[in-house]
């Protein structure tokens, strides 16, 4: 549903209350005084069949009285009534109700599931139950029981708990902050954070989005609506229950690192929102957003009066992650030659209790022309000796004079002590962020570093795939196919060796032996290639072997290996009286003396399914805790973005004599598990402990994979459906032939494609470019391309023709959904030397193929009106043209494929 009829209930144009009451303390009398407050200019009907009016507001027995039916009905009725009230709505034609009432059961035959399907059944959108409400300041509209009103502004909060809401509404209220919009959603039957997220995404009015969450039910939604909206404006996050006690019955090393909250923190770092962690800091972080764009870097630099304050700037700095700038040889010259000889000599740059404007300015100015300094904290002490206003006014005629001069200007942070109140005013008026303290500064300017970094990864352009990694898919699926058919939980140790060789996953072979003797028999052909053995228990119940001490090491001979095969299976059999011993696995024992052990696995979240996991290895991971996770799928550079989150990465970096590893080559094989699951989504869990990594490579020295069936009923396609991020859909590639036996290679779009797109464009002529944009097009930057080739394929598609010999662009057709995915909006450009065979053709029959297979109902696009060719074209492929009602020059052109689909079914 999505947008669908959101419109209408943040912008009523008419509301009913279903349970007012004159009752002071009931729920009806507070939501109906906070209409009445808030000056709603529209009809507002009160259902009551007990009162002819409320405060002069006349009653009626039921919403069928209305004379016609409003947008948004309000329900603070009793629970027992909800649902005929609910029933009652939808087929007045209301397009949304808030139901404030709380108490109801959940789960199959309840009063929620009642309410949901007649919702569904009408198309009655549902906030709520068990929520405060729903505030529209700029439409006068507050239909919930907040006790205090919510200014007019710009910030839209959408929050899982009324009391959280309430709370916030309190908070902005007492620093004058305003809201284009408050929803607390409640239980969620409907209305649900992507929902809202779409919505205020596409909101003027809107500047930064806050979300307070609880929990998420649509991952794969709410991952879209996410990270389309974090491309438009500022998305802050503050989740709780952050300390929820991990799962209980976490079967390996990397199920037991996955917990609940650290897949969350995965999932809005990749969807490019800013996580904090409280209520003061949510709004702070939206306050610094509001006045300093996102600035390249993070090297600081801090300027201040006080030595000491400098140092806990600094000490903060470290604590947060980011970097003390390093000042230039020629800045510091520069600040020798203008500063006493007191001076810090360096960053911090001190320059001493008695520095006046003169000193701050000059100070400052240099650090803004440091190549070494991204930003600029500056701080005050106040003293007896010099004015602290006039200091301030310094520094803002600098950075006014900075901004003027420069074409990327740095950002300036103040922190003036005292009573700064004047001060403050100076930099309100130059816009330059001001903080009470050391501490709140550096915490807003690492909102700033991290939200300059989502957006960075979100339109990053990760490199092509090494060419060489072409996966044996259909072998991985037989193996795992087969272990289910025998009943497996977990897969055979040798079919997981064919598994992760089939992905080219380097791993040390294993071998299946029934008795000791056949162990010494096998660990023998080892012993003879220059190995030593290893041997571990083999038992679909035990999880961690050397728990059980299920995992013998370096055995030399054939003697030694049986001897231990059967001390093994006797010491085993007594801890564990409960597991079948189905033998042992023969290895060979690989040593990499300078090699560090890491761990990389697959987990599955109940929210947003599988998760690769990365980090230090061993027999004490969940001890150690070095950890990072990522939602895949996943590709090169999103691969070294999570290594890197790690202390481990320092290790793989080299130290001492030991060199560094080959970290290409790990991230290589997090790519591989992660297109794995994507292509065998009966793999749940998997476990490399340890990934043994070095200047070689990397290899796994032990792994283990869960596998479940995946019900026919969720499974549409090859593919993984429990993806919270819908993976490359590898099945719409195609091979076509055109006219004169021409061959080209479709496929839809890859991040990776943007030197494709660079190259295609000189081959664009003008006049073409205009045709396309509407407008003529010279700067084709980064930031350009990766609007084209960064997809999110649950919401856009595009298809590239490719050269077969060379594998050059020669075109591309898009199609975009809108929010509810009923409609889609179609873009097609051609090389303009290719006109004329087929090719145009070709892409627009499989766009619509695709439209129809992902059920959006209409396409339509726009077409300038002296673009005869595409206009024939759309005609004959059933568009019909309509004059654009705005514009004069535009042809709006529409294919309704619900209409064609039912032509063709009769």
């Amino acid at each position: 549903m999505s947008t669908y009829r959101l419109e209408n209930l943040f912008a009523p144009r008419s509301v009913a209350l279903v349970g007012a009451s004159p009752r002071e303390g009931s729920l009806g009398r507070a939501v109906l005084q906070n209409l009445l407050r808030a000056g709603f200019k529209g009809p507002l009907h009160l259902v009551n069949p007990r009162h002819a009016s409320i405060d002069g507001v006349a009653c009626v027995p039921s919403l069928s009285a209305i004379p016609q039916a409003p947008d948004v009905v309000v329900i603070a009725a009793p629970k027992e009534a909800v649902p005929d009230i609910v029933d009652e709505a939808g087929r007045l034609g209301v397009c949304a109700a808030i139901i404030i009432t709380a108490g109801f059961d959940r789960g199959p035959g309840s009063a929620e599931e009642r309410i949901a399907a007649s919702a569904r059944r009408t198309g009655l959108r549902i906030v709520g139950p068990n929520c405060i409400g729903v505030i529209a300041p700029g439409a006068q509209f507050d239909a919930s029981f907040a006790a205090r009103p919510a200014l007019v502004g710009d910030l839209a909060l959408i929050s899982q708990s009324g009391a959280i809401a309430a709370a916030l509404i309190e908070w902005a209220g007492n620093r004058g902050v305003g809201f284009s919009g408050i929803v607390s959603l409640g239980d969620k039957i409907d209305v649900d954070f992507g929902d809202c997220l779409d919505h205020f995404a596409q909101d003027r009015g809107t500047r930064a989005i806050l979300l307070y969450v609880e929990s998420i039910n649509d991952a794969r939604k709410f991952m879209s609506a996410a990270r389309a909206a974090a491309r438009t404006k500022p998305v802050v996050v503050v989740k709780s229950g952050r300390h929820k006690a991990a799962a209980q019955a976490a079967r390996t090393h990397t199920g037991a690192l996955a917990g609940s909250d650290a897949v969350y923190e995965a999932a809005f770092r990749r969807a490019g929102l800013l996580r904090v962690y409280d209520l003061d800091e949510l709004f702070a972080a939206v306050e610094t957003l509001s006045r300093v764009g996102p600035f390249k870097g993070d090297r600081i630099g801090v300027l201040t009066n006080g030595g000491g304050l400098g140092v806990l700037a600094v000490d903060r700095i470290t604590d947060l992650g980011d970097q003390l700038a390093v000042l230039t040889r020629d800045t510091l010259q520069a600040l020798n030659a203008a500063m006493p000889a007191g001076w810090s000599g360096g960053n911090p740059v001190d320059i001493i209790g008695d520095a006046g404007e003169k000193r701050y300015a000059a100070a400052l100015e240099l650090m803004l022309k440091d190549d070494g300094t991204d930003a600029v904290l500056v701080m005050n002490c106040p003293t007896a000796l010099v004015s602290s206003k006039a200091a301030a006014q310094a520094v803002a005629d600098v950075v006014r004079a900075h901004r003027a001069s420069s074409y990327k200007p740095k950002p300036v942070f103040a922190v003036w002590l005292g009573d700064a109140a004047e001060a403050g005013e100076i930099f309100e008026k130059a816009r330059i962020p001001a903080y009470a303290s050391e501490a709140d500064a550096v915490r807003g300017i690492t909102h700033l570093i991290a939200y300059r970094k989502a957006q960075d990864l979100i339109m990053e352009m990760p490199p092509s795939l090494p060419e060489e990694f072409s996966p044996d898919v259909e072998t991985a699926r037989t193996l795992v196919r087969a272990g289910l058919a025998r009943g497996e939980r977990w897969l055979d140790p040798v079919a997981v060796t064919g598994v992760l060789e089939a992905y080219q996953i380097p791993v040390a072979p294993v071998r299946r032996a029934a008795t000791p003797a056949e162990a010494a028999a096998i660990g023998a052909t080892f012993l003879a290639q220059g190995h030593a053995v290893a041997i571990k228990i083999l038992s679909q119940q035990i999880t961690h072997k050397s728990d059980v001490g299920g995992v013998v090491l370096n055995l030399a001979t054939p003697a030694a290996i049986e001897e231990a095969a059967r001390t093994m299976l006797a010491h085993v059999a007594e801890l564990r009286p409960d597991a079948v011993l189905d033998g042992v696995t023969v290895q060979p024992t690989i040593h990499r003396p300078r090699g560090r052990e890491l761990i990389a696995g697959l987990a599955d979240d109940p929210t947003f399914g599988p998760i690769v996991a990365f980090g230090r290895g061993g027999t004490a991971v969940e001890v150690i805790n070095d950890k990072s996770l990522a939602l895949p799928p996943l590709d090169m550079t999103l691969a070294h973005t999570l290594m890197a989150r790690t202390r481990v990465h320092r290790l793989l970096q080299g130290y001492r004599d030991v060199p560094p590893a080959d970290t290409d080559a790990v991230a290589l094989t997090l790519v591989k598990i992660a297109q794995l699951s994507a292509d065998v989504p009966e793999i749940r869990e998997l476990d490399l402990n340890p990934l043994i990594a070095d200047e070689k490579g990397c290899i796994a020295l032990d792994a283990r994979i869960g596998i479940e069936a995946v019900p026919a009923s969720v499974r549409r396609s090859a593919l993984n459906p429990r993806f919270a991020i819908k993976p490359y859909p590898k099945q719409w590639e195609r091979s076509l032939t055109l006219k004169d036996d021409w061959k080209v290679f479709v496929r839809p779009v890859r991040p990776e494609d943007e030197p494709l797109y660079v190259e295609f464009f000189k081959k664009v002529t003008p006049e073409d470019l205009r045709l396309r944009f509407f407008a003529k097009v010279k700067d084709f930057s980064h930031a350009f391309i990766a609007r084209l080739t960064q997809l999110d394929y649950s919401r856009a598609i595009a298809f590239a023709a490719l050269e077969v010999e060379t594998g050059a662009l020669l075109g591309v057709v898009r199609l975009h959904a809108d929010a509810n995915h009923d409609t889609g909006e179609y873009a097609i450009l051609l090389r303009s030397d290719l006109k004329g065979r087929g090719l145009g053709w070709a892409l627009m029959r499989l766009m619509i193929d695709y439209a129809k297979e992902d059920g959006i109902k209409t396409v339509h696009g726009q077409v300038l009106r002296e673009n005869t060719t595409m206009l024939a074209m759309c005609e004959a492929l059933g568009f019909v043209a309509h004059a654009d009602p705005d514009d004069r020059d535009i042809k709006n052109v529409v294919l309704e494929l619900g209409r064609i689909q039912a032509q063709a079914a009769e």
